[in-house]
Parts: C-alpha cells; structure tokens; sequence
C-alpha cells in the first residue's frame, strides 16, 4: 500500500542570506510518514531560496557564503536589470540558481538514506519575510 505525506517547513530568516540544517526535521517526517521504502523530496517553494545537500561544517557554510557573494554580489544593486523593476534581489535569484531548488533523497528501512557526511540544508538569500519548504514522502 502506497503512503504519503505532506508537508511545509517555514522559515524567517532575520539577515539577506542564511543557511538551516533540516536534516533533523525531514528524518522526523519520514518517521511519521511511516514509509519504510520510498522517496522523499525536499523543495525550496521561493525563487530566492535553495534545498540542497552537503556537509554541515561551519567553516564550509561560511566559504559558501562568500563564494556566492563573490559570484553574484548584492552591490551595487544597479549593476542587474532585474532590480530596475524596484526589485533589490536579483543577486539571490542567482545564489539560488546555483544551491539548487530541490533534493530528493532514497528512503530505505524508514530512514533518509544519506551518505556519511550528507545533510539537508535551508539556503536563503533574500531573507527577513516568511518563506517555505516542502517535504513531501511517498512510499510503501
């Protein structure tokens, strides 16, 4: 018999930019799913936010920082057509272009099937307002 579940992380985060590891959360919701093999997909529902995986070191997370701050600047703002529409953002449209919309990740024996160093993390890059994830787990 085929399971799902669905659901929506919310976050708020107070700077432009920002990283949250949800491993923690998304393994909770494969457990309530009770889907023993399946899939699990996580998605960033804005445009200026980013699922990805990787390791959770915190010297890691602030390279990624500043190398997305190097690739596509937030200043000056004049520099993308993007922001001539009153728009302040293009530059996080562009981080999130690189960090990726989604994972999907194996579910096997009720468990995220992760490698050894893997975690599911949160990017924003157009921060300070309510934004959301969604988790969505299907299976047997």
């Amino acid at each position: 018999m085929v399971k799902s579940l669905t659901e929506h992380l919310w976050f708020e985060i107070p700077d432009r930019r920002g990283f949250v590891n949800i491993t923690s959360t998304v393994e909770e919701l494969v457990r309530k799913s009770e889907v023993k093999e399946g899939l699990c997909l996580v998605n960033a529902m804005h445009i200026t936010a980013s699922v990805y995986i990787n390791d959770a070191e915190d010297g890691l997370l602030h390279d990624y920082d500043v190398w997305l701050e190097k690739l596509a600047p937030h200043a000056p703002a004049s520099q993308y057509q993007h922001n001539r529409t009153g728009e302040d953002n293009a530059d996080a449209h562009l981080k999130r272009q690189i960090m990726g919309r989604e994972v999907v990740v194996a579910v096997t024996k009720g468990k995220l099937d992760l490698g050894p160093w893997e975690q599911i993390f949160y990017g924003e890059f157009d921060g300070r307002r309510r934004k959301r994830a969604l988790v969505k787990i299907i299976g047997e």
